[in-house]
């Protein structure tokens, strides 16, 4: 690529980075992709950070499609903007601030502090990382209007980003989120960020908010009894470099859980991660370390977080002994069943209660709540959406659990966001529950899969990265919107659910049902079968994906490996079916 062949808009861009009230640093930068590397001018100027299900996510560097202190500053200028005229009868104006263990997450935490300062806005700022449950946490208990927490979750470590939190804790909601970026793009000048600095409206917090928000979560415990018999129930930790290793040790102490192995070089913080690819739960080289010191100590439960903390992986024994890894959906269904049936024991069940789940989580969930008098709510992808359901119901139902297949749960609702500092928590409860009856975690599954059905799923991520990939996600969405597949691996396509037309259509009868949820570029099959394949593009990284839920019946933990290769199979054959593996 030439210079040439750049779109005259994105020199334009540059060329005001170039030329504007920027540093000499950035400007050197720019400069340079002007002059050598046209490709990498695209990259960076083809378009703004948007805020996607998780906010504002992007690779650090220079450029308005990049992480930087600039893009930072003139987000949070939006944010305040936006803050000053939905709160304009209040006195006083607060957020509340926390950053992980990603490289620049300080830095850009004070940027963002600064420049609500600079505005006369109250900000309280984490004097070090804190998982992001806790920013949940913090504007609530802090009366806040809101909040700020800067990472990129499981991302490589190239990436940073920044979630907005609204004063009932949860992320940013239809309207504010599109509220808060209109007001972003009303900034044409980076003159008008006002980046503050050395205010005293930047107050530091820490500890006291650790205690509060600990103190909570040990409330949530449903069977100290338990814990007590099985104290010494054997699980090994680690963090993956991030932000857990401040608060799960100590929030799995406080629940009296003392046989608690850590993975000592994974407990230091570091953005590089260095001892893994990517700090991400959800694929087993970043556990390995975990796997290696589970065997070490003979452990009962594995327990990961990612940097913020937000998400948690685990792993148990299966039937023959051999470590595995539970898949978001199975860890999900466990900690429901448990909740569930603590709640139903101790009397708390009166038909008044209700967990919530995304679209694209295992049907199971629902299963296990309705048949035990409990309501089910579906939400799109993001956990927001749970949060905002919570908020819906607030005062009139009460919320027990929720959570989402990408490994994000939350129990009670003091915080409005995955938290996986209760949910390391409450898995070990659910772990103590089950040995106590004489069982591991897999022979509580298995009894699941055999009262309910045998769900399993399976998740394929396609990634295409920059400018062009974007677009090739888009007209792949596109395809799919104007020839739907009518048969998938032999099997009639019997329901077709789009969620950006907000509309179910019966292939069978013709007949067409509104979808009462936002709008979302979200589509459904649904075969004859009752498998289910659900078609994303992310909101927070370059990939489309596609995921897929078939069911069985199990009628014998004997028949589980039987059962569970032929949904393999049956799952493979789909993918297959769709040119996808």
């Amino acid at each position: 690529m030439t210079i040439h062949e750049v779109d005259p808009k994105i020199i334009d861009k540059a060329n005001t980075w170039l030329n504007g009230n920027y540093d000499a640093e950035t400007k050197a930068v720019v400069k340079n992709m002007l002059e050598n590397d046209p490709a990498e001018l695209v990259e960076c100027f083809y378009r703004d950070l948007e805020f996607g299900t998780g906010g504002l996510r992007g690779i650090m560097g220079t450029g308005t499609n990049r992480m930087n202190k600039y893009t930072v500053g003139t987000a949070t200028q939006g944010l305040a903007n936006y803050l000053k005229y939905s709160f304009s009868t209040l006195p006083e104006i607060s957020l509340a601030i926390a950053f992980d263990s990603r490289n620049n997450s300080p830095y850009f935490a004070q940027i963002a502090a600064d420049v609500l300062a600079g505005n006369g806005i109250k900000v309280f700022l984490f004097e070090s990382l804190r998982p992001t449950p806790e920013l949940s946490f913090a504007v609530r208990h802090l009366k806040c209007q809101g909040g700020i927490v800067i990472t990129a979750s499981h991302n490589p470590k190239e990436y940073n980003g920044y979630k907005v939190y609204w004063n009932d804790g949860g992320q940013l909601v239809p309207p504010h989120d599109k509220n808060v970026i209109d007001e972003v793009y009303k900034i044409t000048n980076v003159d008008d960020v006002k980046f503050g600095n050395d205010s005293p409206l930047i107050v530091k917090i820490g500890k006291e908010v650790d205690d509060v928000y600990l103190s909570m979560l040990k409330s949530l415990s449903l069977s100290p009894d338990i814990i007590a018999r099985q104290h010494d129930l054997r699980i090994v930790y680690t963090p993956i470099h991030g932000t857990g290793a401040l608060l799960v040790p100590q929030a799995l102490s406080r629940f009296g859980f003392n046989a608690v192995t850590t993975v000592e070089k994974q407990m230091i913080p570091d953005g590089n991660f260095p001892t893994v690819l990517s700090p991400n739960p959800e694929e087993k080289a970043a556990m390995a370390m975990a796997l290696d010191k589970a065997k070490e100590v003979n452990a009962d439960l594995i327990l990961a977080t990612d940097p913020d903390a937000d998400r948690v992986g685990a792993g148990v024994k299966d039937n023959e002994g051999n470590y595995i890894l539970l898949n978001g959906n199975q860890s999900a269904t466990l900690l429901i069943y448990y909740l569930i049936k603590q709640w139903k024991a101790k009397g708390k069940i009166t038909g008044n209660e209700f967990i919530a789940k995304t679209i694209v989580t295992s049907e199971l969930l629902k299963d296990i709540a309705v048949d035990n008098g409990v309501e089910s709510y579906d939400v799109l992808t993001g956990f927001k959406y749970i949060a905002e359901i919570i908020r819906k119901f607030e005062g009139i139902k009460t919320f027990i659990g929720g959570g989402e297949e990408s490994y994000g749960y939350l129990v009670g609702d003091s915080v409005r966001d995955k938290d996986a500092v209760i949910s390391c928590c409450m898995l070990a409860e659910t772990a103590a529950w089950a040995k106590d009856q004489g069982l591991t975690m897999f022979d509580l599954l298995i009894d699941i899969y055999k009262e309910y059905g045998f769900y399993l799923e399976d998740l394929i991520s396609i990634t295409k990265k920059g400018k062009s990939g974007a677009e090739e996600i888009q007209e792949m969405m596109k395809n799919y919107r104007i020839n739907p597949p009518k048969v998938i691996n032999g099997q009639k396509v019997t329901i077709i659910k789009d969620y950006q037309l907000q509309v179910e259509k019966n292939l069978s009868t013709g007949s067409e049902t509104p979808i009462l949820l936002p709008k979302s570029d979200v589509l459904q099959f649904f075969l004859e079968s009752g498998s289910k394949i659900t078609v994303r593009p992310s909101g927070t990284e370059p990939k489309i994906k596609f995921y897929f839920g078939v069911k069985g019946k199990l009628n014998s933990k004997n028949e589980f490996d039987k059962v569970n290769k032929e949904m393999a199979a049956q799952l493979q054959s789909i993918i297959t079916s769709m040119g996808l593996r």
